[in-house]
């Protein structure tokens, strides 16, 4: 396997994953909420934008992987955002404001992160594929 199609299987995988987070921000009482450590009791506004923004990144991953050259600022853009989402989850259960499964979770938005960071790293000054 060469390391776009590792890319782009990693980009159809965050879609789905990123579907759930969504579905468990935009409804943190319900079963994968409380999985993930969120809070119940969430301003219904915060709950619906934070839902709608993480599936719409995850619309944007899959459309991602479907078209014939990887368009590399938006995949700059996703390894940013994965990595910084890993590191505010980290971050909250550092200061006991955050629950330790949410970096659990957090710790496979950090893997996307390194595959991404490391393809495109590896791909500066290349042609993108």
């Amino acid at each position: 396997m060469q390391a776009v199609d590792l890319v782009r299987w990693s980009l159809w995988v965050s879609f789905p994953f990123n579907l759930v987070a969504a579905y468990a921000l935009a409804w943190p009482s319900s079963v994968v909420g409380r999985l993930m450590g969120l809070p119940n009791q969430v301003d219904p506004i915060y709950a619906a934008l934070c839902g709608s923004m993480i599936a719409g990144f995850g619309f944007v991953y899959a459309w991602l992987a479907i078209q014939p050259k990887l368009d590399q600022p938006l995949l700059w853009l996703g390894a940013i955002g994965k990595a910084g989402v890993f590191v505010l989850a980290f971050t909250l259960w550092l200061s006991q404001a955050g629950s330790g499964a949410t970096v659990v979770v957090a710790c496979g938005d950090l893997a996307f992160a390194t595959l991404w960071f490391w393809w495109l790293l590896s791909r500066r000054g290349a042609k993108a594929i």
